[in-house]
C-alpha cells in the first residue's frame, strides 16, 4: 500500500499516479479547476493515500462517495462543500459523480494574485480540518455561479486571466467566510497536535511578514519556532512531519519562495534587496536557495512574468 506521507505537488502528479488523464490540468499558474465527471469516467474510483501541497475546494452538486481527511471519514452528498489545505492526509472514493467541481490553488498563487497578507482576511485557510458543509440551495447557487465563472475564465484566453481569477477567488472566499466562518478562530480547533501545527503555521506566516516589512532581519530556526510554543525542537519537528508529511525546513522554504515570487513581481525591487528582506546575508545564497526550490533562478522567474 502506498505511504500515507506521499506529498503531491499538483493534481497532474496525483492523477498520473492513479493512471487518470490530466491533459487539461494547469501545472504552471498555481491555479486549476475542472469538473470531476470529466476525469472520473470509470466508476467507482479510489485514490491513493496522499498529502496535497495545495489548497482545494470541492463543490458537489450531484455525487456520492467518501472522503478521508486525516483520521476522519466523511460521506459525499449533494450540495456539499469540502475544503482542505496543504499537509492534510487524504484519500477519496467516488461511486457516482454527475456534477462536481474541484478548485485547487497554491499558496504562491494566493500571495501573488489575491493578497500578500491573505491569511489576515481568511484565517480559516490555516485550519487543519474543516468538516464538509452542506449549503442551502440558494447558497449553493451563489457558489455555483462563482465556480462556473472561474472555470470559464481558466479555460479562456484573456491577457488578464490570472487577475480575473484572483479577484473572483476573493469573492468566493468571502462568500465561504460569510456562510461558515464569520467568527472562526482556527487556533482553538482540534486536538493538541493540530493546535501545534496551526500555531507553527501562524508563527511562520507572522515571521515572514515581519521579514518582508522590515520588522525582522534574521530567519528563525527550528529551535526558535519550538521555543515559541515551549516545546522541544525534536518534538515539534516530529509533530509537524507526522501531521503534514513535510518537514519544518520544507514549510519554511515554501513560505520564503512564495514571498520571493510576490516581491519579484515588483520591478523596483532588486534581487539583492529581496534577498536582504527575506533574511539572506548573501544574494548568491538566496539565488541558489530559490533555484533549488523553484527550479529556476530569481532572474529567470522575473523574466517569465
Amino acid at each position: 500500500m502506498p505511504s500515507k506521507n506521499i506529498v503531491i505537488k499538483d493534481l497532474a502528479a496525483l492523477y498520473d499516479l492513479m493512471g487518470l488523464p490530466h491533459e487539461e490540468i494547469d501545472t504552471t499558474s498555481g491555479f486549476t479547476t475542472h469538473y470531476l465527471q470529466d476525469i472520473f469516467k470509470t466508476l467507482p474510483v479510489s485514490s491513493i493515500p496522499y498529502r496535497p501541497d495545495f489548497f482545494s475546494f470541492l463543490f458537489v452538486k450531484q455525487g456520492v462517495g467518501r472522503y478521508t481527511i486525516d483520521d476522519q471519514h466523511f460521506d459525499i452528498t449533494p450540495g456539499t462543500v469540502y475544503f482542505t489545505n496543504p499537509g492534510n492526509y487524504r484519500d477519496f472514493e467516488w461511486r457516482e459523480v454527475t456534477d462536481a467541481c474541484l478548485i485547487v490553488f497554491t499558496e504562491s498563487f494566493l500571495k501573488e494574485q489575491v493578497h500578500a497578507d491573505v491569511y489576515r482576511e481568511f484565517s480559516f485557510l490555516l485550519t487543519e480540518i474543516v468538516e464538509p458543509r452542506i449549503l442551502r440551495p440558494e447558497q449553493f447557487a451563489v457558489m455555483e455561479e462563482l465556480y462556473r465563472f472561474l472555470r470559464r475564465e481558466h479555460r479562456g484566453g484573456s491577457p488578464y486571466k490570472l487577475k480575473i481569477i484572483g479577484s473572483t477567488l476573493v469573492a468566493l472566499l468571502l462568500k465561504i467566510k460569510e456562510y461558515f466562518f464569520q467568527d472562526y478562530n482556527p487556533i482553538y480547533e482540534g486536538n493538541r497536535s493540530s493546535q501545534i501545527v496551526k500555531t507553527f503555521r501562524r508563527n511562520l506566516e507572522q515571521h515572514v511578514r515581519e521579514l518582508v516589512s522590515g520588522k525582522a532581519d534574521t530567519q528563525l530556526r527550528v529551535q526558535d519556532y519550538a521555543e515559541k510554543q515551549s516545546l522541544n525542537a525534536n518534538y515539534l519537528s516530529s509533530v509537524i512531519r507526522s501531521k503534514t508529511g513535510k518537514t519544518i525546513v520544507a514549510w519554511i522554504a515554501d513560505k520564503l519562495v512564495a514571498e520571493a515570487k510576490v516581491m519579484l513581481q515588483d520591478p523596483d525591487l532588486s534581487i539583492k534587496e529581496i534577498a536582504s528582506r527575506l533574511g539572506f546575508l548573501e544574494t548568491s545564497h538566496f539565488s541558489n536557495y530559490f533555484r533549488k526550490h523553484a527550479q529556476q533562478s530569481p532572474l529567470e522567474y522575473r523574466k517569465s512574468l
